[in-house]
């Protein structure tokens, strides 16, 4: 049966958001991407840092792994943050952590005030995505939503794509200091629109604060991305500490907070809610993206630069131009995918982006020493295609079917989840790069690259099966009655 006509007037109304929203996201989007950006801009310049700062590659390697651990142990956090204080709050603190993280890293005098500035950069950093992702379900209505996550997903892929770009080309001019001192008028700049714009003030609860749950949360996840990340950075070798044990007394106190949240969450006072897991799309779609984020960051941007120095010889500066392409290509994917997401749902986009993903992962099973440059590149932009079709997909779909009170919570254990993954891809990927070549030696060979590529290779079948499960959306004409009651929320938001 239809209904009557939607009057245009009317329908412009319901699907374009106000002039106000779409400021307040620019602003939160351009200030995540410059975060996320120093993420990975530090990593070009790990052997240079050994040099300056007189210490060894594995100390100077927690310039990188501190910064993720310090992210996987306050993200979960986020969704008590969100609840308990303003969006306006939270950015600001965000921010001006970042900034101060940034400055103290720019005047670090040795390793351990660089390594502490890295780590204030993460408190900041880790705020900033969930909240992004919380504020985009509650100011834009269910049917474009799809294209605003797009946006999203620019700064999730491209950013970390551009960072060693953009810090091999600072490197190559000036120290490394200037890495800092570059992004911090950006972040400083942001802070300040945000300071003057953001004026997003939700209603809050008076949740109290579980110190045991942050705790618990702090070892469960610090202690399984340290073990993970210490077996990536030996890559299978001899390691001063178990990288099993952190591991094992990791996933207990994960154990003990998980039980604890779910006794918290009866009376509404859980550090990190775990009920989003009760929605079948949502854990479909959480499954799917953590299989995908072991593929991004152990498979693309892990095993791939290595195959390309240490199989084809390539310069640091070649092999970053060489994966350029395909992280544009994922970033410029994000809105023409949200688009069609919000037409068509995930289903159409995500099974063919799964088979796009675990082709790829195969065809560069075929490469060897032999192999021109141009065939990786093609075969990297045909991986990165397929994420692109996957990744927007999945945050909305993920998000969208949860409450408005669990947004918060459910973007929360998203943004764990992807920096867990790619921790346990990497590590995964890594070991069997370097122990399955066939002298064995411990460095990554053409044949131990192969080996690992054949096992991100089934990580894709996997997840090619698992995006059967993915539900066609309904209509957008179902939605309308959620869009009008998202847009009686965004009017509240916006009234301050």
């Amino acid at each position: 049966m239809t209904g009557p006509a939607t009057p245009p007037a009317a329908a412009s109304a319901e699907t374009s958001a106000p002039p106000r929203t779409t400021l307040l996201i620019g602003v939160l989007v351009a200030s995540a991407f410059v975060m996320i950006l120093n993420e990975t801009i530090l990593s070009v310049a790990l052997r240079d840092l050994t040099v300056d700062l007189g210490v060894s590659t594995t100390t100077v390697q927690w310039l990188t792994s501190g910064f993720l651990l310090t992210m996987a142990v306050v993200i979960p956090t986020t969704g008590f943050l969100l609840e308990r204080f303003t969006p306006r709050q939270v950015f600001i603190a965000s921010l001006a952590l970042f900034s101060a993280g940034t400055l103290l890293s720019a005047l670090a005098p040795g390793f351990w005030v660089l390594l502490a500035g890295r780590v204030v950069q993460a408190c900041g950093t880790a705020v900033m995505l969930p909240m992004l992702m919380t504020t985009v379900m509650r100011l834009v209505p269910p049917q474009r939503r799809g294209s605003t996550m797009g946006t999203i997903t620019i700064v999730i892929a491209v950013a970390p794509a551009l960072g060693p770009t953009i810090g091999g080309a600072l490197l190559s001019s000036l120290g490394w200091r200037w890495m800092f001192w570059t992004v911090l008028p950006l972040s400083l700049a942001a802070l300040a629109i945000g300071a003057v714009w953001l004026r997003l003030d939700g209603r809050t609860r008076p949740v109290p604060l579980d110190v045991l749950s942050v705790l618990l949360s702090a070892a469960g996840f610090g202690g399984v991305l340290y073990g993970l990340s210490a077996i990536g950075e030996s890559g299978g070798g001899e390691h001063p500490v178990p990288p099993w044990a952190p591991i094992a007394a990791g996933a207990a106190a994960l154990a003990v907070f998980v039980l604890r949240q779910l006794r918290l969450q009866r009376r509404d006072r859980a550090l990190l809610d775990l009920r989003p897991f009760a929605h079948r799309t949502f854990t479909v779609a959480l499954v799917l993206t953590a299989l995908m984020f072991m593929c991004l960051l152990g498979a693309a941007a892990i095993l791939l630069p290595l195959y390309l120095q240490t199989v084809l010889h390539t310069s640091t500066f070649v092999s970053g131009l060489a994966v350029l392409p395909g992280g544009l290509v994922l970033g410029l994917l994000g809105r023409p995918v949200g688009a069609l997401f919000d037409r068509f749902g995930a289903r159409p986009l995500v099974v063919p982006g799964a088979l796009a993903m675990a082709v790829s992962l195969w065809l560069f099973t075929a490469l060897g020493a032999d192999s021109p440059l141009a065939a990786v590149i093609a075969v990297h932009v045909l991986l990165m295609a397929g994420l692109g079709l996957m990744m927007t997909p999945l945050m909305t779909e993920s998000l969208g079917v949860l409450p408005d009170h669990l947004h918060s919570h459910g973007s929360a254990i998203l943004a764990t989840l992807q920096q867990v993954a790619g921790a346990f891809g990497t590590a995964v990927f890594v070991t069997v790069a370097a122990q399955g070549g066939a002298a064995a030696s411990g460095t990554p060979d053409a044949a131990g690259l192969r080996t690992a590529f054949a096992v991100a290779g089934c990580i894709g079948v996997l997840a090619v099966i698992a995006s059967l499960f993915v539900r066609r959306s309904p209509g957008v004409p179902d939605a309308a009655p959620a869009a009008e009651a998202a847009g009686e929320r965004r009017d509240k938001a916006l009234h301050h």
